[in-house]
C-alpha cells in the first residue's frame, strides 16, 4: 500500500511541475509577444497554410492528455489490484498457518490419544493375563484351570477388539477389503449401532463403485467419519443422510445432513475436525462447504473435482 501512495504523491508532484511550466510558458509568451511575432510570421508563410498549425497543435496536444490521462487511470488500476492480490496472498498466508497449526495440534492429540488407550486399556489387558497365566500354573484344580483360560481368552479378545479399533483409527482397512462405497455403507451402519440414530447411506451411480483414486477415497471416508462424529457429539439429531454422488462434469460430491439442533454459521468454529477436512478438500482441489441454522440441522459438503477419477479411468 505504501508504494501505491508513493505513485500518486510522484504523479500530482509531476502535474504541478507541468502546471507550473505551463505558467512560465505563458509569461515568457507575453514578455516577447510571442502572438504578434507569429501573426507576422504567418503572413509571410500564408502560401503553405502554416497559419492553420497551431489548432492541429492544440488538437494533438489535448489527444497526448488524454492519452497520458488513460494510461495514468490504467497505472493506478493495477497497482490497486496488485494490493488488493496482496491483501489476498497475506489472507491465505495466514491461514495456511493456522491451518497447519491446527493440524499439528490434532496430529498430537490424537498421539496422546492413542498412547493413552495403550497404556490403559492394552496395558491393563496384557497385565490381566499375565495375572490368569500365572495361576494357571500354580492351580492344581482343572476347573479352576478351565475358568481361568476363559478368562484369559475373553481378555485376549478384548485386545484384538483394541488392536483393530487403533488401526481402523490409523488406517480404514474397509477401503482396501471392500472399495470406498462398501466402506461408507459399512461405516454408515456401524455409526447407527453405536449411536442408536437411524443413519441411511446413499450412492447415486449407475454401478456399485465409485472410481476414484486412493487419495479421494481416504478423503471422502475420513470427512464422512468425522461428520458423523460430530453428529453424535452434538446435533442430537434423530436421522442422518449420508450421499455420495457424481455430477454430470464428473465432480465427485459427499453430503451428510442431519436433523438436529444446528448451528450458527457465523460463529467461529474451534473443532480441529472440520480444520482436518478442511485441509484434506483444499490438498485434492476442492471445498467444504457447511450450512446449517439453529433448530434446521446441519448439511456438510464436500466437492471434489474430476480429476482424480478421470486419472483412476485412464489408468484402468
Amino acid at each position: 500500500m505504501s508504494a501505491v501512495h508513493n505513485t500518486i504523491r510522484r504523479a500530482r508532484r509531476e502535474l504541478l511541475l507541468v502546471l507550473l511550466l505551463a505558467l512560465l510558458a505563458y509569461a515568457a509568451a507575453a514578455a516577447i509577444e510571442l502572438s504578434e511575432r507569429l501573426e507576422r510570421w504567418f503572413e509571410l508563410a500564408e502560401r503553405w497554410q502554416v497559419d492553420e498549425l497551431p489548432f492541429a497543435l492544440m488538437v494533438l496536444a489535448c489527444g497526448l492528455a488524454w492519452y497520458a490521462f488513460r494510461r495514468r487511470a490504467e497505472a493506478e488500476r493495477a497497482l490497486h489490484l496488485h494490493a488488493a492480490a496482496e491483501a489476498r496472498a497475506s489472507a491465505l498466508l495466514a491461514r495456511n498457518r493456522e491451518l497447519s497449526q491446527g493440524l499439528i495440534a490434532l496430529q498430537e492429540s490424537e498421539r496422546r490419544a492413542l498412547a493413552r488407550e495403550l497404556h490403559d486399556e492394552i496395558g491393563q489387558c496384557c497385565t490381566a493375563l499375565r495375572l490368569e497365566t500365572a495361576f494357571m500354573r500354580r492351580a492344581g484344580d482343572r476347573a479352576a484351570v478351565l475358568a481361568a483360560a476363559e478368562r484369559a481368552d475373553a481378555t485376549a479378545q478384548s485386545i484384538d477388539r483394541l488392536v483393530r479399533g487403533l488401526l481402523h483409527r490409523l488406517r480404514p482397512a474397509q477401503l482396501d477389503l471392500l472399495g470406498l462405497v462398501p466402506a461408507l455403507q459399512e461405516l454408515c451402519e456401524s455409526w447407527e449401532l453405536r449411536s442408536g440414530v437411524g443413519c441411511v447411506f446413499h450412492h447415486e451411480g449407475a454401478d456399485g463403485e465409485c472410481d476414484c483414486d486412493e487419495p479421494t477415497a481416504i478423503a471422502i471416508y475420513r470427512v464422512a467419519q468425522e461428520a458423523l462424529t460430530n453428529v453424535m457429539r452434538h446435533a442430537q439429531a434423530s436421522a442422518v443422510r449420508v450421499v455420495l454422488a457424481r455430477s454430470a462434469n464428473g465432480e465427485l460430491r459427499l453430503t451428510v445432513r442431519d436433523d438436529g439442533v444446528g448451528l450458527d454459521p457465523a460463529r467461529p468454529r474451534g473443532g480441529l475436525g472440520l480444520l482436518g477436512a478442511e485441509e484434506r478438500a483444499a490438498a485434492l482441489g476442492g471445498r467444504l462447504a457447511l450450512v446449517s441454522a439453529p433448530g434446521a440441522g446441519v448439511r456438510l459438503e464436500l466437492s471434489l473435482p474430476p480429476v482424480a477419477a478421470n486419472e483412476a479411468r485412464a489408468a484402468a
